[in-house]
């Protein structure tokens, strides 16, 4: 690229260098100025390596490799997957990075949004959840484009998941005595959640042809859920039956002999689902709601379904299930989500355990 300094009558030096063509061929100059002949070379030198990141496309903005990313991955990842990298790039990504060029991201300004949405009030392990999306875009536009980027100073939230709280023994008799006293197919799935671990999308895409009842054995085949749609301007929900949540999540789990039996008093055809014995499926939000009815009827403490399926994996381990077996039952893909997920033993228990010790002398 050509370089020209040249001194001005007032004294200052001018720095001129080229940074484009017109479509005629005429050249396009940038003009710098300095007080010296050296403060102005520099400026040039600055002046030429901005243009040249320019022109080789080191400067692509995090909007543009957000589109050709989450076009590339479109295909090779599950509908429900798509939607969520989406919703967090859109709600939360790009209106605080989408004008940045690429090589201008700093560990500096990562850690300064993440700091904002935890003021914002974004649980931590949320604000890892964008930093791992958005680092995967970052990645896959490195490739692309070639820029230097380092991460390595960005400093994460420490990973704190709210604990549920396993349902107490009570309220469980209370729930189990009304479940079966209301038997019908709603009541039997929350049997199933509570007695068997199922997620409410797993149990909401359950169908009859997933119970074996010559083997007594239930098969995970399937999950229901809501997500985003992106298919108008209009942003809207749809309902999706997909593949469970990971590899682990596809299982066969063993049924207890009682709920055989209240299993066999509902059979319906296999192309009908459990919960709606139709083949017209329920979703989790409207079985969330059936859900909530009953704890309200029963005049029991609200809470979520899924803490069903919290007291189902203590419930195991006070009663001396080994955690392996119990996390093959959950669908995780290793034990060590099952204790830190949901594996908090009561103090009674605790005591229990504690007072055995007596024992020994």
């Amino acid at each position: 690229m050509a370089v020209q300094i040249t001194e001005r009558k007032d004294g200052r030096f001018m720095g001129r260098f080229v940074i484009g063509q017109r479509k005629h061929g005429k050249k396009i100059y940038q003009y710098v100025y300095g007080n010296t002949y050296d403060e102005a070379l520099k400026k040039v030198q600055i002046g030429i390596e901005v243009e040249s990141r320019y022109k080789s496309e080191k400067y692509i903005t995090v909007s543009e490799v957000y589109q050709e990313w989450i076009a590339a991955i479109a295909n090779r990842i599950k509908e429900s997957s798509y939607a969520n990298y989406r919703m967090k790039f859109e709600k939360h990504i790009l209106p605080a990075f989408g004008d940045i060029p690429c090589a201008d991201i700093t560990s500096g300004k990562i850690n300064a949004y993440i700091n904002q949405k935890l003021a914002e009030g974004l649980s931590s392990s949320y604000v890892r959840d964008l930093f791992a999306v958005f680092k995967s875009m970052l990645l896959y536009g490195q490739e692309e484009y070639h820029f230097c980027l380092s991460l390595k100073n960005v400093i994460l939230p420490n990973s704190k998941r709210n604990q549920s709280k396993k349902i107490s023994s009570d309220e469980q008799k209370k729930l189990v005595n009304d479940l079966k006293h209301h038997m019908n197919p709603t009541a039997l799935g929350i049997m199933l959640s509570l007695y068997m671990g199922l997620r409410i999308g797993e149990l909401c895409g359950l169908m009859w042809s997933d119970i074996d009842f010559n083997d007594k054995v239930l098969f995970i085949r399937r999950t229901v859920q809501r997500i985003c749609t992106y298919d108008t301007s209009a942003q809207k929900t749809k309902i999706v039956i997909s593949t469970p949540k990971s590899t682990a999540s596809f299982r066969v789990i063993a049924i207890p002999d009682f709920l055989i039996e209240y299993l066999r008093k509902f059979q319906k055809d296999g192309s009908c689902y459990l919960l709606s014995e139709s083949e017209k499926l329920v979703e989790p939000r409207t079985y969330q709601y059936r859900y909530k009815k009953i704890l309200s009827r029963i005049n029991a403490e609200n809470h979520n379904y899924h803490q069903l399926r919290h007291t189902f994996a203590t419930n195991c381990i006070q009663n001396g299930f080994d955690v392996k077996t119990l996390s093959v039952v959950l669908g995780h893909k290793t034990v060590n989500i099952t204790m830190d997920r949901y594996v908090h033993p009561d103090y009674t228990h605790e005591r229990k355990l504690m007072n055995k010790l007596s024992l020994l002398f």
